[in-house]
């Protein structure tokens, strides 16, 4: 075939090629954008895997779980109020009177290990909003802990705040009940661990009847640092022993011996609340009781809210998540709250606007403030915040 005849190759040809060779300028511009194009489309390829990657990692590092808690205001419940059309207390066995107005209790939400899991955006969600607290998960619970273990613990525990609220109610209203007390553990500094053992119940110190633990407090106190000498229940044997004391820091003879306890209540007394734990409702507990077993409106219908453990002796305890709660008392509308005073420092700058906290070390303080509020008056306890 003569040279004029000759086709060129296919202009997909590559560099090399008779095309190419000859120098026909078309082909090699389309050869070489053909190449371009398809690297263009390459990198253009391989952006785009990259960003569904990054995408994908940061979604994954958005959702994945931290080792962090974190607590926001949760709902109230008004304790001489109704849950789930039944009255949050019941008292059998005792006159009862009409109440008025709101004894809320206080909750928390706790979010995140061992019990859930927060994510990397809830961390950061916890550290703009100031109604919200971030805690480290080792600072609250031991490396190991179960969510089964927290939730047997926290049902526990609110069952024990539920009786001593009992206790503590009955002791403020002057009515008598039996406390049963056995003892758990001891001290380091204990000497009682030779003469007493787990489970051992007290009856008696120094001759006179144990029915709580103000007394055994008064007997120890009277013994001048003298040895105690205890009628115990061991095994369904009555044995006496001689406890040595020592010098507590505040002045007070003690044993060192942790006490477990029941009770004996001369009335019958029901808390209806579900799906709510730990402690810290004791004290406003004890007040809707006092509430509901003496004549008038002892909150006078006035919105009140407040948080607090209590001890059958009175004693109001310090608990966690006093901002979250304070907050959440405000959203529902509280006009007063009730705080342990041993919190009152953590609520400096961040109390409400529309809310009055006064501090309480006591039951007896919680009342006064209760029944000032309900008559119009100003409490003269402290404020917090």
């Amino acid at each position: 075939m003569s040279e004029t005849g000759h086709q060129p190759p296919p202009t997909s040809a590559v560099p090399g090629s008779a095309i190419a060779d000859r120098g026909a300028e078309p082909p090699i511009q389309l050869t070489a954008w053909s190449q371009n194009a398809r690297t263009a489309r390459r990198r253009r390829r391989a952006m785009t895997v990259a960003g569904a990657v990054a995408g994908a990692l940061t979604l994954t590092a958005v959702a994945l779980p931290t080792p962090y808690i974190v607590e926001s205001p949760g709902p109230t419940f008004n304790t001489i109020g109704e849950f789930d059309g039944q009255p949050v207390i019941t008292v059998d066995g005792a006159p009862t009177y009409p109440t008025e107005g709101n004894l809320d209790l206080t909750t928390v939400y706790v979010d995140g290990p061992p019990t859930g899991w927060t994510t990397f955006l809830d961390v950061m969600t916890s550290w703009v909003d100031p109604a919200q607290s971030l805690i480290p998960k080792e600072l609250l619970y031991p490396s190991g802990t179960t969510s089964e273990q927290v939730n047997a613990e926290n049902s526990e525990a609110m069952t024990t705040s539920q009786n001593w609220a009992v206790a503590a109610a009955l002791e403020n209203l002057g009515i008598e009940y039996r406390q049963r007390l056995f003892v758990s553990d001891f001290t380091a500094e204990s000497l009682a661990e030779d003469v007493l053992q787990p489970q051992d119940q007290l009856v008696s110190a120094n001759g006179g009847e144990v029915t709580g633990l103000e007394g055994l407090k008064n007997q120890l106190n009277q013994s001048g640092g003298a040895p105690v000498e205890l009628g115990i229940v061991r095994d369904g044997e009555e044995l006496s022993v001689d406890v040595p004391v020592f010098e507590g820091p505040e002045g007070d003879w003690l044993m060192g011996v942790f006490l477990d306890s029941d009770f004996e209540f001369p009335v019958e007394v029901s808390i209806t609340l579900e799906n709510v734990g730990g402690p810290s409702a004791g004290m406003m507990f004890a007040l809707g009781i006092i509430d509901e077993m003496t004549p008038g409106a002892m909150a006078g219908g006035e919105h009140i809210a407040g948080t607090g453990t209590i001890d059958p002796d009175g004693t109001v305890g310090e608990i966690g998540g006093i901002v979250q709660k304070v907050t959440g008392a405000s959203a529902s509308e509280a006009d007063y709250f009730l705080a342990p005073e041993g919190n009152c420092a953590e609520l400096i700058g961040h109390v409400p606007d529309d809310i009055e906290v006064y501090a309480v070390g006591t039951l007896d303080d919680a009342r006064s403030v209760v029944e000032a509020v309900g008559s119009g008056a100003t409490p003269t306890a402290p404020t917090c915040g």
